[in-house]
């Protein structure tokens, strides 16, 4: 049986074709049909040591939610999954499997692994389209309240957790819509941000009250919060702050952070104006400087939005590239353009103060840095010109200072993170936890969810110990 399960392919996602999608905003992978996905399921072997679990940050039986799909029981595929992910259509579409459950497949040691996260989309996606409502039964009322700062992956799952151990949970987002990174940072083409509305809807139904548009450390401090009643606090504020290079004319018209350029876009609904007022100008040739998965969103963006040309920028070689393979293969067929072993060195503008080009230098590869990278290395004297009107800095991006600045108690390392234990969340102040991009830089979606479950299953112990 196991011979005949690895002679069948891996199967392939349907997508949007390149020539098409680039000009629309409409989701650019379509999902497997029951079809394909019957057939990818029958790859799994069963193992019984599934190592793909050691891959997962937030713990999902994987072996039992694709037997379950084997079996057409679509409903106890998705009602395992939510055991430990309340967000799967979120994650089955913008968790990077391959480095993680997948790439511990018993499979992948010879041949393609199972396409866990595409099987993991296809039972979300069956669920939204029966219209089919999970209730889960939630343990009487603990009497105790928590405060969870930021409406972010890491928060929203935390919430649905403490949610239920029966605890009163109250979410406090800075702005008008919950989801962080889910609706501000990734496109709608990756991400369709119905799919992140019924989702939250999903947590929402635990009891969970989100209130929007409150700026903890503005409105109200972390020490108020405590005062006001609320027996714990988690902090999952994730990493808003851009980063730039400090080269010249990086305050130029037309020079852009990608988490401005991308908010406007995508929360803002800059793609959709005039319907939405949300002003966002693009030039005929844009030049995203970067390479992880912000960088392609970016790039994509940009020639969906109008751009005649759009191109990555980077000191490294395809390589060393941070982004997700499928975005990289994605942007290429989209046109993006890609100048590698290069950065820039200046901005210049023109007279009215707008972008007109981009002096850049030319990079070779030395040594492996402290990142298992090769160092790139400038080369003297290789410095040229690009005409550009439009650059997007995609290097990057901090904590978010607001919280731990108005918090004097709470301990930061030099980065701006907040010092928080790996194992649950537990910061230096008594009662006060912290997860996800907030304590490790930023990172991706599903880490920051493993780090919510972890400090969750913290504050419950804290709360009833």
């Amino acid at each position: 049986m196991s011979k005949e399960r690895v002679r069948i392919d891996r199967q392939s996602m349907p997508h949007q074709e390149a020539a098409v999608r680039v000009n629309n905003f409409s989701e650019v992978a379509l999902g497997f049909s029951e079809k394909l996905a019957l057939l990818e399921a029958s790859r799994c072997l069963d193992c019984k040591k599934p190592t793909c679990m050691d891959g997962c940050p937030v713990e999902i039986d994987i072996p039992g939610f694709i037997k379950h799909i084997k079996e057409h029981d679509y409903q106890g595929a998705v009602d395992t999954i939510k055991k430990k992910n309340n967000l799967p259509a979120i994650c089955g579409r913008v968790c990077p499997q391959e480095s993680q459950c997948e790439k511990h497949c018993v499979l992948s040691k010879k041949f393609e692994p199972v396409a866990i996260g595409r099987l993991e989309r296809f039972v979300a996606d069956w669920e939204m389209q029966q219209g089919i409502k999970t209730k889960k039964d939630l343990p009487p009322a603990s009497g105790k309240k928590v405060a969870v700062v930021g409406a972010g992956p890491a928060g929203l799952t935390a919430a649905a957790d403490l949610a239920m151990q029966g605890h009163e949970v109250v979410v406090f987002e800075a702005l008008h819509t919950p989801g962080g990174v889910l609706v501000y940072g990734i496109p709608e083409f990756r991400l369709p941000k119905a799919i992140v509305e019924r989702e939250i809807e999903g947590i929402k139904q635990l009891g969970v009250v989100i209130k929007n548009n409150m700026v903890v450390g503005a409105i109200n401090t972390i020490d108020e919060l405590l005062e006001e009643g609320f027996d714990a606090v988690f902090i999952g504020t994730g990493a808003g702050l851009p980063y730039f290079m400090e080269i010249p004319g990086e305050n130029l018209n037309g020079v852009y952070s990608a988490n401005e350029f991308l908010t406007r876009t995508n929360l803002m609904k800059g793609y959709k104006f005039p319907e939405y007022i949300t002003p966002i100008k693009v030039g005929k040739k844009v030049a995203v400087i970067g390479a992880g998965n912000v960088a392609m969103d970016s790039a994509r963006t940009a020639l969906r939005l109008g751009a005649e040309e759009s191109y990555i920028v980077y000191r490294r070689s395809e390589k060393e590239m941070p982004a997700r393979a499928e975005e990289i293969e994605h942007a290429r067929e989209e046109g993006v353009q890609f100048r590698l072993l290069t950065s820039p060195v200046e901005i210049q503008g023109d007279e009215n103060g707008w972008v007109k080009s981009l002096i850049c230098q030319k990079f070779e590869l030395g040594e492996p840095d402290e990142s298992g990278r090769r160092r790139p290395v400038a080369i003297p004297g290789s410095e040229y010109e690009m005409e550009m009107d439009t650059v997007i800095m995609a290097i990057g991006q901090g904590p978010n200072p607001l919280v731990p600045r108005t918090t004097p108690d709470l301990e930061i390392n030099r980065y701006g993170n907040i010092v928080a234990d790996e194992g649950s969340g537990q910061t230096s102040k008594i009662g006060v936890f912290a997860g996800g991009d907030i304590v490790t830089g930023a990172a991706t979606v599903i880490q920051a969810m493993g780090a919510g479950k972890k400090a969750a299953k913290a504050i419950h112990e804290y709360l009833v110990g």
